[in-house]
């Protein structure tokens, strides 16, 4: 008799964007992603608002009944940066355990970094050494397989500290420039062949970069951004309102508001550490999490 059919669902509620994988023995079954903003405003009240929450638990709803439609037989959920730092972190999770099923873990950045390279590094080859770069809404992970570096700043702060308004004058490009230069100084050099980013910054960047007429993870996936287009990239998202960024046909609407503190913060890590060209890659912290609940 065969061993038994395992499949697990994965959920990932970070500071913008709220994400599921299902996945299993038998391959990958889907993935969803949903832009809530679950840290709107947490920079400067410490809270999660009740808008972005109450967003944030309808998507979760949805997941939850997304699991039962796919018979999950594991689920698990973690939370990153607007959770951790959010002083009504319990409120959220007592409402989200409910509508989800499994009361989501909140997890360190170097955690979140840890199954960032595990995600993103499996099925890539092993003799070069990796560094993964995951920007996400409150903060960003550099993360080789002996070290892990979170800092506190993400495409949601940037924003609404130095990018709040769009178009954006070069002079509060460079100011954001200059913060987030500021916060990767302290960083230690570290040796590596080639740097992955994964996460919706560096792959809606990837899509924008090959022009798609249509958001498509195959052609994203691996896709390698040279350091002087994505700084052609910044300069063009700064002179376009928020509504001209929503109508990239590649990008997803919800992202149009934050993109361009991403990509700031994309060139900075680019600058930073030296690298010519970035690897965008769909495989993230879900893959990472599932994989260690499949072994």
């Amino acid at each position: 008799m065969g061993q038994p059919i395992v499949k697990v669902g994965v959920v990932d509620i970070g500071t913008n964007s709220v994400r599921l994988l299902v996945t299993g023995d038998q391959g990958e079954e889907g993935r969803w992603v949903e832009i809530t903003g679950l840290g709107r405003g947490l920079d400067n009240s410490g809270l999660i608002g009740e808008g972005p929450m109450a967003e944030t638990l309808v998507v979760l709803e949805r997941y939850g009944r997304v699991m039962d439609e796919h018979q999950v037989d594991i689920r698990a959920a973690m939370a990153t940066s607007a959770t951790r730092d959010a002083s009504n972190r319990e409120v959220f999770l007592e409402r989200a355990e409910r509508v989800l099923g499994v009361r989501p873990q909140v997890i360190t950045g170097e955690r979140e970094g840890r199954l960032a390279h595990a995600g993103a590094t499996s099925g890539l080859d092993a003799s070069y050494r990796h560094l993964v770069c995951d920007i996400g809404g409150g903060s960003t992970e550099l993360v080789t397989p002996y070290t892990v570096v979170s800092v506190d700043i993400g495409s949601v702060r940037l924003t609404e500290r130095a990018l709040p308004d769009r178009p954006s004058q070069p002079a509060a490009v460079q100011h954001a420039i200059d913060l987030v230069n500021g916060l990767f100084a302290p960083l230690p050099a570290v040796e590596f062949d080639r740097l992955v980013g994964v996460a919706g910054t560096w792959t809606s960047l990837a899509a924008i970069d090959l022009d798609l007429a249509a958001y498509d993870p195959a052609r994203v996936h691996l896709h390698a951004i040279e350091r002087g287009r994505l700084d052609g990239l910044v300069r063009r998202l700064a002179g376009m309102s928020v509504e001209e960024t929503a109508a990239i046909p590649s990008l997803d609407p919800g992202r149009a508001p934050v993109i361009l503190a991403g990509a700031v913060i994309a060139l900075c890590v680019m600058e930073r550490l030296g690298a010519a060209t970035c690897l965008a890659s769909e495989r993230d912290t879900l893959d990472g999490l599932a994989a260690e609940l499949l072994a």
